[in-house]
Order: structure tokens, then sequence, then C-alpha cells
């Protein structure tokens, strides 16, 4: 039996993880994930890690670029663009190094995903209490365990969040200018609840969007740095995750004993379909 729970609200696409990505009124979604997200990733020349934005100290300024998909050409493009003005294709010659000279240290544009290539996660705890310019511990991650199709996801293909935990950590914390995309996630869901935090109970459990597609929920998604900094136009902001931390603790074993701060939820794809704002979403 299955439950209406609400409806799709947003539609989030990555293209390039760590940099900004684009809004979205459809998008195909397999057990890849949606079609084209975190398809391609940077990688650090130095240390043969993923750049990510986990590591504010180095990758902060990653978050300046927005990725874009221009439809607009038979073979998929994907157009990359500083908030100081100035953009390549990523299929450019010197985009590599264009975006090395920008964020002052050597990255590669990749497709594929090395097999165990990793990251490094500043704790956030850390990262409040000394600042983002800090080299706080380190914890070393590996891309998309829960991701055999590829993609550069932290851990599962999709990740989603209830409108109604934006509006509970909004009202926590008014000055921290929550927006949706300073936790990236792929799906905003539109509850005809109100209860925040309702993704903790989904894990375990189904969710149905619009007629064919299926997802899994199988954990919570825990908080990184990346929302406490400048996204584009959205200043820094280190409420946005201090709040979560008061608000919503809750156990992620990948990270070790205890309880971490979290919002939303992973999910894998069980079913395959074309989803678009505004569908209707049911809990199995």
């Amino acid at each position: 039996m299955t439950t209406n729970i609400g409806k799709v609200g947003a539609i989030m696409r990555f293209p390039i993880k760590s940099l900004l990505g684009e809004a979205l009124d459809e998008c195909a979604i397999s057990t890849s994930g949606l079609r084209g997200d975190r398809a391609l990733a940077l990688l650090d020349t130095a240390t043969g890690k993923i750049a990510s934005a986990k590591q504010p100290n180095l990758w902060r300024d990653m978050l300046a670029f927005a990725a874009k998909t221009d439809p607009s050409t038979a073979q998929p493009r994907i157009v990359v663009s500083h908030a100081a003005g100035g953009q390549r294709d990523h299929l450019d010659a010197d985009f590599g190094a264009w975006l090395s000279r920008l964020l002052g240290r050597s990255v590669k544009l990749i497709e594929t995903r090395p097999a165990g290539v990793e990251l490094n996660r500043a704790r956030p705890d850390e990262v409040l209490e000394q600042g983002m310019d800090e080299a706080v511990t380190q914890d070393v991650l590996a891309i998309g365990a829960a991701a055999p199709d590829g993609g550069f996801f932290d851990f599962a293909p999709i990740h989603l969040v209830t409108a109604a935990s934006l509006d509970a950590i909004s009202g926590f914390a008014p000055e921290a200018s929550i927006a949706a995309e300073r936790y990236r996630p792929n799906l905003v869901i539109e509850t005809t609840s109100a209860t925040a935090f309702a993704e903790n109970q989904w894990v375990g459990r189904r969710i149905r969007i619009g007629r064919s597609v299926e997802l899994e929920i199988i954990a919570p998604t825990p908080r990184c740095a990346v929302p406490l900094l400048a996204h584009g136009d959205l200043p820094a902001s280190p409420a946005a995750v201090s709040a979560v931390t008061r608000l919503n603790k809750v156990e992620f074993p990948l990270l070790g004993p205890g309880k971490f701060p979290c919002l939303g939820a992973y999910a894998t794809v069980l079913s395959a379909g074309l989803i678009q704002r505004g569908d209707a979403v049911s809990l199995a």
C-alpha cells in the first residue's frame, strides 16, 4: 500500500561535482541517477584525489563556478561560467588550464570514475570552530560507495530533501539565507505534512515518483562543511550547518560511531523513467 506524501517541488542537477548546478523542469532518471548528474569531476593532479568543496581551505572557490548543460548540441556540452565573468565549454582545449588558473591549483577534468578514487572531507564541526581557511582534520571517503554504475557521487546516485526540513532550518536560523542549493539535493519534495526531518523515517522504504520511477531510501545524508560556504550569490553562512547540528543528529555508520548532523536522505533507483516538477510522490 502506498500513501501520497506530496509532490516534486524542484529538480536539481550538478553536471560537474562541487560546481554550482542547474534547476530543471524534467529529467530522465536511471540507476545511474539523474541523466548528467555528477557525470564529471575535477581531479587534483597533485594528490590524485577528487577536488571537492568538502575541503574548504583548498577548494571552496569551486562554488564560484556554475556548470550548465547546453541542450542545443548533439553531443552533450557543459558550459562553465565564473561568478566574476568568463566562461568555457568543457570540451575547449584550454578548459583545464583556465580552471586551474582561477582555482590556483592544477586540476584535470575527468569523466570516468577511477577505481577506488577518494576525496578529503573536512570535519564540519572543526571548520565551524576554526574557520574555513584552516587545514582541519580530513576524513578520507571513497566516492560512490552506493553507486555501482559510476558517477562522482558522494555516496548514492540520488539525494533528496523535504521542503519542510529546509523550512525548519530556516526558521531556526533566519540569518542563514537557507536555500536548497546549499545542500545540493537532486530532489526537493514538498510534503503534505509540515513535519520536519521526515526523511529520517523513510530509510528502508520506497517512494514512487509520477507513473514509473521508484526509489529506495537507504540512508540519511550527513552534512559536511559545504552548506556554510558561499554559493555564487549566496554568502557564507555558518548557521546553515550549525542549525542542522542543533536540530537533527542521527547515526551514519560509514562515518563511524555516534550521531552526525543530517539533512535529507540518500536513495538508489529501482525503476527508471522521466520525472517532472509537480509529479506526485508516494511512500510505500
